[in-house]
């Protein structure tokens, strides 16, 4: 296989990407290739990973216990398993109401070994076609039959559970809460009619919500108060609470399946000692972060009337606002444009979205200025309507 010519392919359809390296510099700022930039590429949607009185607070904590490990040096199931995950689990379990919590080492890993190890050749999965990668991963490691329906068509979805639900032992609904790409938010509650019309499991990932929605910051599911009817609800760490990992939290038969047969748990170090213990620290916290999420929303809202105003295309109703340009080109035009004016926003193409939906995907913080988000769209409307 000639790579060479991979690679040539990709830069002649303006689809090469390469690594950044980014220097992080506080207050949603960045440095790269030497400049300051403000950071519309990140997910910090509460400002938590940049919170520098809140890890000032936790290093003195940590300093007055004087526990500092930095490594696991083991699987969990091995002698990587240290009390502060059980702690941790618990924590999240009894925020959400829920029998069990099982930290994994990212919502990747969550997503690519939760369905195949409670799936086998008598299951059907039904997964929204823009679901994440990483459950499109997922799905191609399971035995399970699986029917990818169109994005947000509940009457497709009802129509493939009324003609398969009963040749399959085991049916699951799939959904994110909150899109990546589009930053639209699912119908949970159309959803679980359906879980309950046909019998099935519901899997709802809530990588996107956790942390800058609802009251306590636990996501779409708490908000709508609905968790008892979501079998299985997965969260990340890496997002909006600013720390690594993931969890799912379900019953106790599930995590007991899970402890067994999911391979990305079973085959994997544990995550460092520090890491629990800080995102421990933070998620006791997320319910003082209530006027964060209510700054996160007002923002939103107003950017996408800025967005309207100036009549651009825009898909979603979140904190993750995508601007719709279409060409893979222009995309990275548009991003250049707005790093020579101080802006870092990175160009989002296929694969990562469909073909013909490129985008500058701008990826709010409840500590930006909406001056500055007005204008970034004055510099994509000039641009855009040259």
């Amino acid at each position: 296989m000639n790579y060479n010519k991979q690679i040539q392919l990709l830069k002649d359809t303006d689809q090469y990407r390469y690594l950044k390296d980014i220097k992080h510099i506080g207050n949603g700022y960045v440095e790269y290739k030497g400049r300051r930039l403000l950071n519309l590429s990140s997910n910090d949607y509460i400002g938590i990973s940049q919170n520098k009185e809140l890890s000032s607070e936790f290093i003195s904590q940590l300093n007055k216990s004087n526990e500092y490990i930095f490594g696991s040096a083991s699987s969990r199931l091995l002698s990587g398993n240290y009390n502060e995950y059980t702690k941790l689990e618990n924590t999240i379990a009894k925020a959400y109401q829920k029998d069990c919590a099982l930290i994994y080492n990212s919502g990747y890993h969550a997503n690519t070994g939760v369905l195949p190890a409670l799936t086998t050749k008598k299951d059907l999965i039904l997964s929204d076609k823009l679901n994440h990668a990483s459950i499109v991963d997922g799905l191609k490691q399971t035995d399970a039959t699986v029917i990818r329906y169109k994005h947000f068509d509940y009457s497709q979805l009802d129509q493939y559970l009324e003609k398969n639900r009963n040749n399959f032992e085991n049916v699951f609904i799939v959904s994110e809460s909150v899109f990546s790409m589009d930053g639209d938010i699912v119908d949970i509650h159309r959803l679980i009619d359906l879980k309950r019309k046909f019998n099935c499991f519901l899997y709802i990932d809530e990588a996107h919500a956790v942390g800058a929605i609802g009251n306590l910051g636990l996501g779409v599911c708490k908000k709508e108060n609905v968790i008892k009817d979501i079998d299985i609800v997965l969260g990340t760490f890496g997002k909006a609470i600013g720390s690594i990992g993931a969890f799912v939290v379900t019953t106790k038969s599930i995590k007991e399946i899970l402890v067994n047969k999911s391979r990305t748990l079973i085959f994997t170090t544990g995550l460092p000692h520090i890491n629990i213990k800080w995102t421990q620290f933070i998620f006791e916290r997320l319910s003082t972060f209530e006027n964060n999420r209510k700054d996160l929303l007002i923002l939103s809202n107003k950017l996408r009337t800025i967005i309207n105003e100036k009549v651009l295309k825009t898909i979603g109703n979140s904190y993750i606002v995508p601007i719709i340009t279409g060409d893979n080109k222009l995309t990275l035009e548009i991003s250049e444009l707005l790093f020579n004016e101080g802006y870092f926003v990175s160009a989002v193409r296929p694969p990562t979205v469909p073909k013909g939906t490129s985008r500058i995907r701008l990826s709010l913080n409840s500590n930006l200025n909406i001056d500055d988000l007005q204008q970034v769209v004055k510099i994509i409307s000039n641009k855009i309507n040259l």
